[in-house]
């Protein structure tokens, strides 16, 4: 079963970058259309990016224009590259498949900090 390992996170300022990198083993990422979620302290876990088999992509209103979400197939791996980072952005981010039903539950995440 397909399993994924989130990695790249960090406290940043306000304003600052960040690129968060997802290993998939067991399968390749080429057959999943792929996103990245995050939980924010006493909130649900939520969709912020999304990238189709296409490669078309799709991302929450809150990170439009700063975030981008790529993959390298070589790499079996998914980025998320942040910038403009602000302290609403702090959370715990996971990649999973866009259909959850193909995912083997949920890693660790990385942990995400925007603060001063």
């Amino acid at each position: 079963q397909v399993q994924f390992v989130e990695s790249g996170g960090g406290l940043v300022q306000p304003g600052g970058s960040l690129r968060l990198s997802c290993v998939a083993s067991g399968s390749s990422i080429s057959s999943y259309a792929m996103g990245w979620y995050r939980q924010a302290p006493g909130k649900s876990r939520e969709l912020v990016a999304g990238i189709i088999i296409d490669g078309s992509t799709k991302y929450v209103d809150s990170v439009k224009g700063r975030f981008t979400i790529s993959r390298d197939y070589a790499k079996n791996t998914v980025y998320l590259q942040m910038n403009s980072l602000k302290p609403e952005d702090t959370a715990v981010y996971y990649c999973n498949p866009l259909d959850l039903r193909l995912a083997g539950g949920w890693g660790q995440g990385t942990q995400v900090t925007v603060s001063s």
